[in-house]
């Protein structure tokens, strides 16, 4: 540019142009934009691990003891009510940690992805920033958390306390995937829809989490219901989540009235609904949204 502009004409050099503002980028591929995405949410994950506190290490230990401080809390509620009777023949403890489990994984997953950064959020005037960066970054970190904390408490049962056998790992780990994929389809239809009404989603999202203390069947296991009882209770993915991760668990339960494919079609459903819902919101994104909260 400076040589042609010495040359007293003024013309341009061919090909060059005004500034980097008018210069063509090489478009980025498919497989470079979904690779840059992952890293995006990496760390996005890593933030809000760390955002719950500030030492990573502390945070983990905390979600640990609540995990133990539940496990202690059904195992004396069990005890004291005489209802060891209606959990599976084999260690009563496993059985315990097969509902509460699933039931931490479902229910921490659904309020991450709730508090996530919605399109008003000041961290989404950032670029690379976008919804579905925040809404990933809240599932896999709580997954993550969640996953290491189940490992920890069910090696120091099995190494400390007892021997444990799991007749299916495989299958019974696929079933915590699908928990996590159940609360992450349905946090993100609160999402969608908390712009629009915060206070009754605010309120709805935490009567579904009260409910699921009992609706989840964490406490006793399908086989044993009856078929009125049965009705109350099989519309919930979590329910059949939990009692085929017992038929996976335990050699000698196999679930016959919950299914695989329910809670796994559902959640594909309300992942589909929460898109639409979420694309939509963000048209009409407004900051005033966050001062109504």
């Amino acid at each position: 540019m400076l040589a042609c502009l010495r040359n007293g004409k003024g013309d341009e050099c061919p090909g060059q142009t005004d500034g980097p503002m008018f210069q063509d980028r090489t478009p980025r591929t498919r497989t470079m934009g979904g690779l840059r995405l992952l890293v995006l949410i990496y760390h996005g994950s890593v933030r809000h691990v760390r955002k719950g506190h500030g030492n990573a290490v502390v945070g983990l230990l905390m979600n640990i003891m609540q995990t133990v401080i539940f496990l202690a809390a059904f195992f004396l509620m069990f005890e004291l009510l005489g209802l060891r009777g209606a959990a599976i023949r084999g260690d009563f403890l496993l059985y315990l940690m097969t509902g509460i489990f699933l039931f931490l994984t479902f229910n921490k997953t659904m309020s991450a992805v709730i508090a996530s950064e919605g399109p008003a959020s000041p961290l989404m005037q950032h670029a690379p920033m976008n919804t579905i960066i925040a809404i990933g970054s809240a599932a896999f970190g709580t997954l993550y958390v969640q996953l290491l904390s189940m490992f920890v408490v069910g090696f120091v049962y099995h190494a400390a306390i007892t021997p444990i056998t799991i007749h299916d790992p495989v299958g019974a780990m696929a079933m915590v995937l699908l928990s996590w994929f159940s609360g992450l389809a349905i946090g993100m239809v609160f999402l969608a829809a908390k712009p629009w009404a915060p206070g009754v989603v605010g309120l709805a999202s935490t009567i579904f989490q009260r409910l699921n203390m009992i609706a989840s069947g964490k406490m006793f296991v399908a086989n044993m219901l009856p078929g009125y009882m049965l009705a109350l209770f099989d519309w919930n993915p979590l329910f059949h989540c939990i009692d085929q991760a017992r038929g996976f668990t335990f050699i000698n339960y196999s679930p016959h009235f919950t299914s695989i494919s329910y809670p796994f079609f559902v959640s594909l459903a309300l992942i589909m609904l929460g898109l639409m819902g979420e694309f939509y919101t963000r048209k009409f994104a407004s900051a005033s949204w966050y001062a109504r909260r």
